[in-house]
């Protein structure tokens, strides 16, 4: 059995990361998935938001995540961490250790600041660990990033 982190934020609905994680519990049946959703400040968010509240509206993601996932037959624990992902991540680890690999979902590179960053590669040299990167797809945006 795999345990696998997957972080992500404005794309934790996205249709490409439950795709991905299907395959995975293909593979795997018992498989187990952890999202995890920094607050990331909302003047940060591509979506704005009339709440201002960084925790509640990662909170309020995750939720939503979470049911959307339950839609398509797949099990996922959340937590909300730390608005920098690498603190966020750093903290899960340490709090929670074992995991097999992360799967990290970004927005399109041209709107990522976790790809600006280079999350991704940064997540893999920190713990050695296979990081799986999903990218939004940016003409699909529109379909699944919730309205306020």
């Amino acid at each position: 059995m795999s345990r696998y982190l997957i972080v992500a934020h404005e794309t934790a609905m996205n249709p490409d990361l439950i795709k991905e994680v299907k395959a995975l519990v293909a593979k795997d049946p018992v498989a187990q998935f952890v999202l995890l959703v920094p607050a990331t400040p909302v003047r940060h968010l591509l979506r704005q938001t009339s709440e201002s509240d960084a925790e509640t509206v990662a909170r309020k993601r995750a939720e939503e995540a979470k049911a959307r996932f339950a839609q398509t037959g797949l099990k996922v624990e959340t937590r909300i961490g730390t608005p920098s992902p690498l603190e966020a991540i750093a903290n899960e680890v340490r709090e929670h250790p074992g995991y097999d690999s992360f799967i990290i979902s970004t927005l399109p590179a041209e709107h990522s600041r976790w790809l600006r960053m280079d999350l991704p590669r940064e997540v893999e040299r920190q713990y050695g660990l296979p990081v799986i990167h999903v990218e939004a797809h940016p003409d699909r945006l529109r379909y699944w990033l919730p309205f306020d």
